[in-house]
């Protein structure tokens, strides 16, 4: 049997989801390395990363807020240096005139409920993720605007590297 009759190729919300681990590995944060991919008709529209805002100094530099003041994952989000991977997608269309209505965003963990109201008012459409933020409050929302969610098993998301 030929290889290439043994390699499965992706189905495309995996191929994005797999992605956006790879997006999540420039993030800055301590806790969580999230990323985010959103995209339309199957193309790449914009990518965004959990980290500090742009020229100032991160978790990496100056150590997590969150972990000093003894703040659970998922409560005051205020308090964190980090803008969400799901925010720097979204403003990264803003910046560059990439409208992202009717796409879909890929991400590494489900949306805290701030994440879930851009998501909305972004006409995102639909969100795939396979790993799961302590705020499950998104869930309401995106049920009441119509956002599709789907989760997928962690176990689909391998490399297939051929040398």
């Amino acid at each position: 049997m030929k290889q290439s009759q043994r390699l499965k190729r992706p189905e495309w919300d995996e191929y994005f989801l797999k992605m956006s681990y790879l997006v999540a590995e420039r993030s800055t944060c301590l806790r969580h390395h999230v990323g985010a991919v959103i995209v339309r008709d199957k193309r790449i529209l914009t990518t965004g990363y959990n980290g500090a805002a742009r020229n100032v100094k991160d978790c990496l530099e100056l150590g997590c807020l969150r972990d000093e003041k003894g703040i659970p994952s998922g409560e005051r989000h205020e308090i964190c240096r980090a803008i969400h991977a799901e925010q720097n997608a979204i403003i990264q269309a803003g910046l560059h005139g990439i409208t992202i209505a009717d796409s879909i965003i890929y991400c590494t963990h489900s949306p805290c409920i701030l994440c879930a109201k851009m998501i909305v008012n972004a006409r995102i459409k639909k969100f795939v993720t396979c790993g799961q933020y302590a705020d499950k409050s998104f869930e309401a929302l995106f049920k009441e605007a119509g956002i599709e969610y789907k989760k997928i098993e962690n176990s689909k998301l391998s490399i297939t590297k051929l040398d």
